[in-house]
């Protein structure tokens, strides 16, 4: 299942361009958090996470805090759950590059990004 049919499942969500634009902006920011350009399993869930909460706050941009009829609500940018996950998966820049590991079947290859400088 694509992560786009997952947030459609989970939202109830039937335009599936809104999703596809909330998972592609989730993927650019774990992305750039992480000085990644490929997203790993587990980066792959908190991309999915975080464009469920970007789905959840459609109308609510800007806004930190709220307050209505007796309930208040507070909004943090990254939840903790999703902001451990993109610690762990991190990757230092050491010169301006970032030394990324590509997976394969048999061994792991090292690879390296620029960051354009």
């Amino acid at each position: 299942m694509t992560p786009v049919e997952k947030l459609k499942k989970m939202t109830g969500e039937t335009d599936e361009g809104l999703l596809e634009l909330l998972y592609e902006t989730a993927v650019t920011e774990v992305l750039a958090l992480t000085n990644r350009t490929k997203l790993n399993t587990a980066l792959t869930a908190a991309a999915e996470k975080w464009a469920l909460i970007a789905w959840n706050r459609l109308g609510l941009e800007g806004e930190s805090s709220r307050s209505e009829a007796g309930i208040s609500s507070t909004f943090i940018d990254v939840p903790e759950q999703i902001r451990g996950i993109i610690n762990l998966n991190r990757i230092a820049r050491c010169g301006g590059r970032a030394h990324e590991t590509e997976s394969t079947d048999s061994a792991d290859v090292p690879s390296e990004t620029s960051d354009g400088n």
